[in-house]
């Protein structure tokens, strides 16, 4: 996937809310998108998506669309877990006998097979959030983009989460562009963090970890990155608030 020059203007005289974003993202790479409230990541990332355009500059993804999962899990009320998930393979075109045999598949790979005839009502924050990662897998593209889906969750669930997500992502080799606001979240799930600046959001500084297996969030050096990158990002709102 490629962003080449791209920025955004809300409105002909409107501020610029992104400068000159310039971007590549290898098939199967984590990326994490981090910033202060009010720098454009989801703006970026919905440009990414298709919903929204840029003023200038292009957006490509060479696997085709891309999938989306935000912070709310957007999930039927009135349909189960799995037919949540059924929902999205069909608007993908999967025949209608193959759906509920895919749908719990996809449950079971978010470790989630066992409520498949539960509604949301009867699920905790942390499962509609598996749902809505299964669904989101459902639509079978290979570049997933996630705005900030666990800022609602406990401290306990979101690490949980992490776990999940990170072996999804092994297993599956999908391409990740998570958007976040917490560092230590970044540092822990991101094979690359970039840290966006404010107004207008441009990509200031990028780490890159290397990957010699799953992260802890408590570890020594989780922890260490976490601090290094909450000492660039007080800098940049230290800027911005100049």
């Amino acid at each position: 996937m490629r962003v080449d020059g791209l920025s955004k203007r809300f409105g002909k005289a409107g501020p610029v809310v992104l400068d000159n974003i310039n971007l590549t993202i290898r098939p199967g790479e984590f990326v994490c998108l981090l910033g202060a409230s009010g720098c454009g990541k989801s703006t970026l990332l919905n440009i990414i998506a298709g919903l929204e355009h840029p003023s200038e500059g292009t957006v490509t993804v060479a696997s085709g669309k891309s999938a989306v999962m935000f912070q709310e899990s957007a999930l039927f009320p009135w349909l189960t877990a799995s037919r949540n998930v059924e929902l999205a393979l069909k608007l993908r075109g999967v025949p209608r006998g193959r759906r509920r045999g895919e749908a719990l598949e996809l449950l079971d790979l978010v470790n989630l097979a066992d409520a498949a005839n539960k509604r949301p009502h009867e699920l905790s924050g942390g499962m509609r959030q598996r749902v809505a990662l299964a669904r989101s897998l459902a639509q079978d593209r290979k570049v997933l983009l996630m705005d900030e889906p666990f800022a609602a969750l406990d401290a306990i669930t979101r690490d949980l989460l992490h776990e999940e997500l990170e072996r999804v992502w092994r297993e599956t080799g999908r391409t990740i562009v998570f958007v976040t606001h917490n560092v230590r979240e970044a540092a822990r799930l991101g094979q690359r963090v970039l840290l966006m600046s404010s107004r207008p959001g441009r990509i200031r500084n990028e780490w890159r970890i290397v990957d010699d297996g799953p992260r802890r969030i408590e570890s020594p050096e989780v922890s260490r990155l976490s601090i290094e990158i909450t000492n660039h990002l007080r800098e940049e709102i230290r800027r911005n608030a100049a």
